[in-house]
């Protein structure tokens, strides 16, 4: 089943869930804000996005800048990051699969359908 990590707060997560509410597929939507993610399902998303950890972070947020900006951070520390502030991962993260994109832009996600 395909699976969305997904924000309501956001714009681009908004558009992400639509785009999966019109292809008609089923689709489970995980509020990962509310639900948060444990190091080992970080790990299993971005391994299944194909992309390093530090990828996966949103740079801008104000955590990051006050925490973690300018430090030397290994791929542990920074998936650890993403565990204990959720707000830190990018999104929508949209599954199907064995395959995984980021939503940005929310196009991104009709490569999976």
């Amino acid at each position: 089943m395909i699976k969305i990590y997904h924000n309501p707060r956001c714009k681009k997560s908004r558009e992400g869930l639509e785009i999966l509410e019109e292809s008609g597929q089923k689709f489970k939507i995980v509020e990962y804000l509310k639900t948060t993610l444990s190091f080992n399902e970080l790990k299993s998303i971005i391994d299944l996005l194909d992309i390093t950890p530090i990828e996966l972070i949103r740079k801008n947020e104000a955590i990051w800048k006050e925490h973690y900006k300018g430090k030397i951070l290994n791929d542990v520390a920074v998936i650890s990051s993403m565990a204990k502030h959720p707000k830190l991962i990018e999104r929508p993260i949209v599954i199907n699969k064995e395959k995984a994109v980021i939503g940005r832009p929310p196009e991104n996600i009709k490569q999976i359908l």
